[in-house]
């Protein structure tokens, strides 16, 4: 019976099988041809979303924007052009409305806070060192643009001048009147380029350099600049396409970094002090000093150690002020001529034990260069026995990393006149040639042939933000790259009159920074459950392309949004790339912020997993959201 039983329903089997196979096709029939009506329906997105975004963003809070800056838009919704894949996204509950803070939080820099820095040890000014607020400490407000804030001016006219309104201290064009670092004319700024050891102006002085070392060759392209002031120098090198990383303390120079960014000058708030600087070995391929009041020959030749550590085999140092030409200026100086001399004698003595030769001193300037190896070095430590050659397992570890007296050891070479690491090409072929750290195949995981492949995808990922965003049109000029990887967007943005910061995670699994400087570009490490270091309103564009599946699980991404929000200019965008679940989060919580943001295709369709959004941050004061409360 059993076997009987078992075998009786095969009878109707076929036709079963039929009628299933019907139903099958006919609910896909009617799935798909839904799907068609509605990507037909939705496909009435604006010609050009570009010249959507010349207007997304505007409020209608009755602040006007600057003289040189798009009209204002009267509709809260400018943001409405339509994506051909939408994300439905449940509002139960709604948004958590983020108030404005206070007024007086508008120039607020939570890791370099003043009030807070009083608390730290001031041996070696280690208290103007980054000290992060405690969790209990964060702010969950937007932090306000001054009253009647006004778009920045458009590069290069923003590298001469900048509006009153948005960085109102007029200190230091009283202080440094005489050295002509700043000037104040009527509504706004004027940077004539001068400087406390180059009072012909900036341009003069890096002549005056080009005279003793090559600039314009190509060989140099990435510098570093130590106390930059308002970064005339730094702006200056930029038409001989040389980028610098400048940085400085946020101390009694009020703003000098600020000022230095609203220029649309690459600057961060730093300081040599007790750790190291966040930026990975042999990155730069000049360094500069020029009257920063940076100790060089004290705590060993510390600081002078860690200048050698990010400088590339064959860099520069060069040095102006104090004490170069003491006979001259010691007066002036304030100082005895006993005083100068040991000082000079102290620094060319540790120069001489980094193993650097002198390349020249005349009149204002001195330079040394670092060797291309340490063949030699290693011989001379028989004679100089401090500082000796560090065993450290990382050189490029930098992140909270305190600084040490020993030399960064150098790549082996086998011969003396080998370039330890690899010898970079002449810029512009730099950045697209392969950088040696891939070559030695030093970062694990990354070849020669991913290198290429991600090149040619931020090629078509920028292509395809041209039709989104208005890039070519010169609205934006800093940008940030949050998770820069090989740093293949800014290459992608090499044309454009913009420059980016590189930003690598602090905790990646891969060290990519010191690839990215191989080719050209500047950046820093950076973990992003703490403050950047920067002034508020510092960027117009903001690229985070998987950063928050990074950073989901180890702080709450409302803070990290919080912080793009302050170091984001008004009327600034910002590019999310991430899965659909972590934008959706992102979506609404970005909605309490006076931000505007819309979902747009994958620049290979709608299929892709991996999805953008792209927001823009609203126009307000905080004069308006004093009244409006």
């Amino acid at each position: 019976m059993a076997k009987e039983y078992s075998g009786s329903p095969k009878i109707h089997q076929p036709e079963s099988k039929r009628n299933r196979l019907t139903w099958i096709l006919g609910v896909s029939a009617l799935c798909i041809l839904s799907y068609i009506i509605g990507a037909w329906q939705n496909t009435s997105a604006p010609t050009n979303r570009s010249e959507v975004f010349n207007n997304a963003g505007r409020s209608d809070i009755g602040s006007t924007s600057a003289g040189n800056s798009l009209p204002l838009s009267s509709s809260s919704s400018a943001l409405d052009f339509q994506s051909h894949h939408q994300v439905e996204m449940n509002n139960s509950g709604g948004a958590q409305n983020f108030p404005p803070c206070d007024i007086s939080y508008s120039e607020y820099t939570p890791c370099q806070d003043p009030v807070r820095a009083r608390k730290f040890d001031r041996d070696m000014l280690k208290y103007r060192e980054r000290h992060c607020p405690k969790k209990e400490e964060l702010l969950r407000c937007l932090i306000p643009a001054p009253p009647r804030y006004r778009t920045p001016f458009k590069w290069p006219q923003s590298r001469d001048y900048a509006w009153y309104v948005n960085i109102p201290h007029r200190e230091l064009s009283i202080e440094k009147a005489v050295q002509n670092w700043i000037q104040v004319e009527g509504d706004r700024f004027r940077f004539p380029g001068g400087g406390t050891m180059f009072p012909r102006g900036a341009d003069a002085y890096i002549d005056d350099i080009n005279d003793l070392i090559p600039l314009k060759s190509g060989n140099i392209r990435t510098a570093i600049d130590t106390g930059c002031g308002v970064a005339s120098w730094g702006a200056y090198l930029l038409r001989r396409d040389i980028l610098a990383m400048s940085f400085a303390p946020r101390d009694t120079h009020e703003a000098q970094v600020q000022f230095a960014l609203e220029r649309g000058v690459p600057a961060m708030i730093g300081i040599m002090a007790s750790q190291r600087l966040p930026y990975p070995a042999r990155a730069f391929d000049m360094a500069h000093c020029s009257r920063c009041l940076i100790p060089w020959q004290k705590y060993d030749g510390m600081y002078l150690i860690e200048v050698d550590r990010v400088l590339r085999p064959g860099g520069y140092w060069i040095l102006s002020g104090p004490p170069i030409r003491w006979k001259t200026y010691w007066r002036g100086w304030e100082r005895t001529q006993e005083d100068l001399k040991q000082e000079q004698d102290a620094i060319e003595d540790v120069a001489k034990r980094l193993c650097w030769k002198k390349v020249i001193e005349k009149n204002d300037l001195a330079i040394w260069q670092k060797p291309l190896n340490h063949i030699d070095c290693i011989k001379s430590k028989k004679v100089y026995k401090t500082p000796h050659i560090c065993q450290s397992d990382d050189p490029d570890t930098a992140w909270y990393r305190n600084m040490e007296t020993c030399i960064t050891p150098l790549p082996e070479v086998s011969s003396s006149d080998e370039v330890a690491g690899g010898a970079l090409e002449k810029w512009p072929q730099r950045a697209f040639a392969i950088p040696p750290r891939i070559t030695s195949g030093s970062i694990p995981g990354i070849t020669a042939e991913k290198f290429n492949e991600d090149n040619d995808l931020w090629k078509d990922r920028v292509s395809h933000y041209k039709g989104i965003i208005p890039l070519s049109k010169g609205r934006y000029r800093n940008i940030m790259d949050m998770n820069a990887y090989l740093g293949g967007f800014a290459a992608a943005l090499s044309k454009y009159p913009v420059w980016v910061m590189n930003v690598v995670p602090a905790n990646s699994n891969q060290d990519t920074l010191g690839v990215i400087y191989e080719r050209g570009f500047i950046g820093t490490y950076q973990d992003w459950c703490e403050a950047f270091s920067t002034y508020p309103r510092t960027y117009d564009l903001i690229h985070a392309g998987g950063l928050f599946s990074i950073y989901q699980d180890r702080c709450d991404i409302t803070h990290i949004l919080l912080e793009m929000d302050r170091i984001l200019r008004p009327e600034g965008t910002v590019i999310f790339r991430d899965t659909v679940e972590v934008l959706v989060k992102i979506q609404g919580i970005i909605d309490g912020m006076r931000w505007k943001s819309q979902f747009v295709d994958h620049e290979s369709g709608p299929f892709n997993p991996e999805k953008i959004l792209v927001a823009v941050k609203a126009y307000w004061t905080g004069e308006a959201a004093q009244k409006q409360s």
